[in-house]
């Protein structure tokens, strides 16, 4: 997990698997006194390989530029996502979702894209269509 602020890293922290971005904030010891902390989602889970970057208050967020996976940031995060959001990727409807979920409840979270073929009806040409709009992290 590396923590940022502008152009400087403030850390690379390691952390649970179920923690949220509020958690690994308060590892770190806190928001910085100029953080936009309205900014940033405190709720979401962290995965690994995670940036996360607190702008400054007043900072142009259009300005900003990570190193991290930022063309995937409107792709399903297939590992924290609910039912209901699977079931905006393209060619999943509400039972293939459940499944997921559900799949992802049992085994736990799914390592490489090939991973989905497990689920039940989910087969190889289902991938191949849903990867667009998918990220494994």
């Amino acid at each position: 997990m590396i923590l940022k602020e502008q152009s400087k890293i403030l850390g690379v922290y390691q952390v649970n698997e179920s923690d949220r971005v509020k958690d690994v904030i308060e590892t770190a010891g806190g928001f910085l006194e100029n953080a936009e902390a309205e900014a940033i989602n405190l709720a979401e889970r962290i995965y690994d390989e995670m940036v996360i970057y607190v702008p400054t208050a007043g900072e142009d967020k259009a300005n900003i530029e990570l190193n991290s996976t930022s063309n995937d940031t409107n792709k399903i995060k297939i590992n924290t996502a609910t039912a209901e959001e699977i079931q905006t990727i393209p060619g999943i409807g509400e039972v293939k979702a459940n499944e997921i979920v559900t799949y992802r409840e049992t085994y736990g979270r799914f390592e490489k894209m090939e991973d989905l073929t497990n689920v039940s009806g989910i087969g190889e040409k289902t991938v191949e269509k849903i990867e667009a709009y998918v990220r494994i992290p």
